[in-house]
């Protein structure tokens, strides 16, 4: 059994590691997991360099994808759309050079971008029912609205990139609405 560090990170919170805190992989089904990266490429992203964090963090993603064997798809948010970029497919000839074009900019249509990634997903259930489902939404949750848990989600992790003096604390609600889990960068760095 191997530690799944973003969910124990989560868990651990502020306070010291403790055994209660450690949450353990569950082993992935024989059909594989489907990976759908929602990236927030709002113009708020753009503040402290954000999006370029994002960015690195989900080459890392989809390199980790590439070796697991598993597939990835990849929606990017902002402006006034929500749109497919990658996937979903198993990520092979996934590169920084691939990243670089995604821009940041304008508003934040979180709602469509969940609409869309619910609809990749439920697709994905219809097609390979065994396999298993994990949304990941990278953002500083600084929209309005409040979307609807995508039902064919098996998992939901929040990646937070608020790091504002005055937090809004929009990635946390969503994570505890949908019982997903909340992480930082920095947490997600750390469990490698």
């Amino acid at each position: 059994m191997r530690i799944e560090w973003p969910r124990t990170l989560a868990a651990k919170g502020a306070q010291r590691l403790r055994a209660d805190h450690l949450r353990f992989v569950r082993e992935a089904p024989p059909r594989g997991v489907l990976h759908c990266f929602v990236l927030d490429c709002s113009g708020s992203m753009l503040v402290g360099a954000r999006l370029a964090l994002a960015k690195g963090l989900l080459a890392a993603l989809f390199g980790r994808a590439r070796a697991d064997r598993h597939e990835a798809a990849l929606i990017c948010f902002g402006g006034v759309s929500a749109d497919l970029r990658f996937g979903p497919a198993i990520p092979r000839g996934w590169s920084e050079r691939w990243l670089d074009p995604i821009g940041g900019g304008g508003g934040t249509p979180l709602v469509p971008a969940i609409e869309r990634a619910a609809r990749l997903l439920a697709g994905a259930a219809k097609r390979k029912p065994g396999q298993q489902r994990w949304l990941w939404v990278l953002s500083d949750g600084r929209s309005g609205g409040m979307p609807a848990r995508p039902e064919a989600a098996d998992r939901v992790v929040f990646v937070d990139f608020e790091n504002d003096a005055v937090r809004l604390g929009r990635c946390e609600q969503l994570a505890r609405a949908w019982d997903g889990d909340c992480i930082t960068p920095a947490q997600l760095i750390a469990a490698g």
